[in-house]
């Protein structure tokens, strides 16, 4: 009895210890899938954005540049702006992945945040569509995770405008609110009779939301129009990005 004790109990100890081994792969796993996704969103929405608008540019100076080629200049110098930009994102963004890998990558990419939404805003305006900023409550500096994901999401629905809207106009409301950011991007565009936006832009969007437990809605508005609407609370905000 003695020895079948003993034996059990290393039994049971090797069992313990190979599901423990088990449960620390699939941990570290789901970490890593985790990182990747955190990693396509970047790339997505930084590249998306930038090749819109120099998409645009380019066929608009290719339009006008015998009758106007001032205009197809002023258009060519807004493709090596946007261009320079995005390269510099780009390179950031490699040079980390290079030294660190993924793991260590994203807590020093490159975020931009609210402070910089009149400069996306800008380059929206060059692709054609004038976007009306409106700030409700007292501005403040937040988390980094929460600025970075609310510049993504209306950079991600701008994107979505350029694209599929048919319109030259739209409206961005940030509200600061006492525990919370929201975010509203409103345009009256094709709305439903739009081609369909909910590819990887809108599943980034809700990805980037529901890391901070908040709320997320996109679709189309009775009529005519289109609406993305994001509620970030700020509580654990720290942790995420």
């Amino acid at each position: 009895m003695a020895f079948w004790a003993v034996g059990y109990a290393v039994g049971r100890h090797r069992a313990y210890a190979a599901e423990l081994r088990a449960h620390q792969a699939r941990d570290a796993l789901t970490e890593r899938t985790r990182e990747r996704l955190r990693l396509a969103r970047e790339l997505h929405d930084v590249i998306a954005h930038s090749m819109s608008v120099v998409t645009v540019q380019a066929g608009y100076g290719h339009f006008v540049i015998d009758e106007h080629p001032q205009e197809a200049k002023a258009a060519l110098t807004t493709i090596q702006a946007v261009g320079r930009d995005t390269l510099r994102e780009l390179s950031g963004l490699l040079s980390v992945l290079r030294e660190g890998g993924i793991d260590d990558c994203l807590p020093v990419l490159p975020a931009p945040g609210l402070g910089e939404l009149g400069r996306l805003i800008t380059r929206t305006a060059e692709a054609g569509v004038e976007a009306d900023l409106r700030v409700l409550g007292r501005r403040r500096e937040l988390p980094p995770g929460i600025e970075l994901s609310a510049y993504r999401i209306v950079q991600e629905a701008l994107t979505n405008v350029v694209k599929h809207a048919g319109t030259g106009e739209c409206r961005v409301t940030v509200g600061y609110r006492e525990s919370e950011l929201t975010v509203e991007v409103v345009d009256d565009g094709a709305g439903a009779a739009a081609p369909s936006r909910d590819g990887q832009g809108l599943a980034g969007m809700r990805e980037r939301v529901g890391l901070y437990g908040g709320e997320f809605s996109a679709g189309p508005l009775p009529g005519r129009g289109f609406r993305v609407a994001a509620r970030l609370p700020m509580a654990g905000a720290e942790g995420n990005a």
